[in-house]
């Protein structure tokens, strides 16, 4: 089994956990360290219970508290080569550095990373695999490219990006170069393509699809909701919206016998 909790998600601030029976990683940290703390706690956990954090990019909404969490409680971080030169506070207490068409294994989780097109040095995502259980995350990306969908078939469950709405990015107080931007293959997803991307990937055994990177002035949980549910013919209580404020829940990835052991007779 595979857990998954946010400790936020959005334009403000991206921090994900990944766990296992034994292994506890942080997927970026976008928030301070005080406030990072302050989420792990109301997740039941504490600094020392992370064996990692592992970087998606060296944007500040994801990168903001990894220095000063790696160096207070000696925390091993992990990322690419381009995101560690690039970053603005690399001093970590210690770094692994790796290839994003490379995956690796930390404790009794494997990591398999893939590139994916943003406007950053050497940006990538993540699916986690223990034993015949994966889980994605797949967020600050302008296109889903035949690589990403290849690293994301036959996933268990799902975190993906859903920054805008077209109309409200288009109305919304943006100048147009931002909004070019944002649009561009190097930005971010829409909620119409994370839709078109998740209606590729839907199947039987996707247990959970998890709304992230939800843009505050350019998107609502409404219409991301409304949006992703169109685009899935059954089981929409799967989806929910990850908050940029508070914690999510606990979500649960399971093999496929135990998820049929857990249905309803």
């Amino acid at each position: 089994m595979i857990q998954v909790a946010a400790l936020g998600s959005g334009s403000s601030g991206n921090s994900l956990l990944v766990r296992s029976d034994k292994t506890t990683l942080l997927i970026d940290c976008g928030f301070t360290m005080k406030e990072t703390i302050a989420r792990l706690h109301h997740l039941g956990l504490a600094p020392s219970d992370l064996d990692a954090i592992l970087i998606s990019h060296e944007h500040g909404d994801h990168m903001k508290g990894v220095g000063p969490m790696s160096r207070k409680f000696g925390l091993p971080v992990w990322c690419t080569h381009g995101t560690y030169h690039r970053a603005r506070d690399n001093r970590f207490s210690s770094v692994r550095l790796f290839h994003a068409h490379e995956p690796f294994i930390i404790g009794d989780m494997e990591v398999d990373p893939f590139p994916t097109p943003h406007d950053a040095a050497e940006p990538c995502q993540f699916v986690f695999s223990v034993n015949d259980v994966r889980f994605a995350n797949v967020t600050d990306l302008g296109a889903c490219t035949p690589h990403v969908r290849e690293k994301l078939a036959g996933i268990h469950g799902l975190v993906v990006e859903c920054n805008y709405d077209n109309e409200m990015l288009r109305k919304g107080p943006y100048p147009p170069s931002l909004q070019a931007r944002i649009r561009s293959d190097y930005g971010h997803l829409g909620n119409d393509q994370a839709g078109e991307l998740l209606q590729e990937l839907d199947h039987p055994e996707l247990q959970f699809i998890l709304l992230g990177h939800l843009s505050e002035q350019n998107n609502s949980d409404a219409l991301a909701l409304a949006t992703m549910q169109a685009h899935v013919e059954d089981r929409h209580e799967r989806i929910s919206v990850l908050a940029q404020h508070c914690c999510s829940q606990w979500f649960d990835v399971v093999c496929s016998v135990a998820a049929e052991a857990l249905e309803p007779a």
